[in-house]
């Protein structure tokens, strides 16, 4: 189906944005409003940009306000038809219209608020945030309106207002399109690579908003089976035959996404994993164990940045380890050579260096939370670094990220509040296993 010209579509809303302005100023109604609409219909020519006194309305005037509240499905309609320089434009022009006003209270609050209100589009208050995360750096004070909408998406999106799907190959199609277009740890390269993802010995659970309910927020793709994975090249594989789920005994979270780049450090993740936990236990009472199979996304650029000192008392070889002393690089040649380990038949003293390097970096903190992203997530979430897995993601992006090793992140339920207890002390859990590499 064709697509209509997002530029036309914008003259159109505008054209009939304009028409709407004359009839309402035509009516009767107090003077502060009639200005306020004649300075809308100014702004509404594509050349120019909204006035901030104008827009100073959207902070002010109560939210049952006419004139305010008009202006706002103008300012929603434009920034839903604009170009990304445009709507950086139209952002700072907000910022300016509430940079002096004290005392600021529930200004800022209100401004999202009338906006939601009167674009009737929970998706457009997440595109708002997505763009401020995105310039904020760039425009001076967005960083205070992307605050105040931070705080109101938490609101909205509290996890009791969050409904668990179950995806399968018989969801709708659109669904499973999402699935792919948004997929961010594991590329679903096909109709059949994601027939598989969704077989009836995998699971798939996503978390949906009632006013988004076609948009799943964060999924987790599981797989079965007799012990804990350690290759996700074979978990992937799309011609693994179908398996019974009689004998299974580890649920494995192989990927989880999250889809909306404007609900960032919105935590519904842990929340995730826990109901699906309770789903897989009702359906499949023999599970027994727990865990992921996760990449180490941030190893790779932390282990390049490292010297000598930082990391010879980690290297398995003692000639490595002189050879490492004194030498401000030798983080990069480290990195370089795991990579090249990973690719061919590594010297176990090169492997076991490798796997060390990595559980050293996994249990590193910057202000009381992990270094590594993933990490952050599951050590927060109260799980444990179990086992670190040598050339288990042979793909361009395992390489590049940690030279194909990953982790396994063991959940115990009734291990998760102490762990979480034990972070907070700066002393993320460990297994045996990985503290004797």
């Amino acid at each position: 189906m064709p697509t209509a010209d997002p530029k036309q579509a914008a003259r159109a809303t505008e054209s009939a944005a304009a028409a709407g302005s004359a009839d309402v100023s035509a009516a009767s109604a107090p003077a502060r409003t009639g200005g306020l609409l004649a300075r809308l219909g100014r702004w509404l020519d594509r050349d120019h940009l909204p006035d901030p006194e104008a827009l100073r309305a959207l902070y002010e005037a109560s939210l049952t306000d006419g004139g305010a509240n008009h202006l706002a499905r103008q300012w929603a309609e434009r920034y839903r038809a604009a170009d990304a320089d445009e709507r950086r434009s139209l952002l700072a022009c907000l910022v300016r219209a509430g940079v002096d006003i004290e005392p600021r209270g529930d200004r800022g609050a209100r401004l999202f608020r009338r906006l939601y209100a009167q674009s009737d589009r929970l998706e457009l208050m997440v595109e708002l945030r997505a763009d401020m995360l995105r310039w904020r750096n760039q425009v001076a004070g967005l960083s205070v309106l992307e605050q105040e909408l931070a705080a109101l998406l938490s609101n909205w999106f509290d996890v009791g207002m969050l409904e668990l799907r179950h995806i399968n190959w018989d969801s709708p199609a659109s669904l499973l399109e999402k699935l792919i277009r948004y997929e961010a740890v594991h590329e679903i390269r096909s109709w059949d690579d994601m027939r598989r993802r969704v077989a009836a010995d995998r699971r798939c659970y996503a978390f949906f908003h009632p006013r988004m309910s076609d948009v799943p927020l964060i999924f987790v793709e599981v797989a079965f089976d007799g012990q804990m994975a350690s290759n996700v090249q074979d978990l992937l594989d799309p011609s693994r035959p179908v398996d019974g789920l009689d004998k299974a005994r580890w649920a494995i979270f192989y990927s989880i996404s999250n889809t909306q780049r404007g609900l960032r450090g919105i935590s519904f993740g842990n929340f995730l994993l826990k109901r699906v936990i309770e789903e897989l236990l009702d359906e499949l009472p023999q599970l027994k164990s727990f865990a992921t199979l996760s990449p180490i996304p941030g190893f790779a650029d932390w282990l390049g940045r490292r010297s000598g000192e930082e990391i010879q008392a980690l290297l398995a070889d003692k000639a490595e380890r002189q050879a490492a002393a004194g030498d401000p690089d030798a983080g990069a040649r480290w990195l370089e050579r795991l990579r090249a380990a990973a690719q061919g038949e590594a010297p176990e003293s090169v492997r076991r260096s490798g796997l060390r390097l990595a559980a050293h970096y996994l249990t590193q903190l910057r202000d009381g939370e992990p270094l590594d992203p993933v990490a952050r997530f599951h050590l927060g979430n109260g799980a444990r670094i179990e086992r670190l897995n040598w050339a288990a993601d042979a793909s361009a992006r395992g390489l590049e990220q940690s030279c194909c090793m990953m982790v396994n992140y063991l959940y115990e339920p009734e291990q998760l509040d102490e762990n979480r207890a034990r972070l907070s002390a700066g002393k993320p859990r460990v297994s045996r296993g990985v503290q004797w590499l």
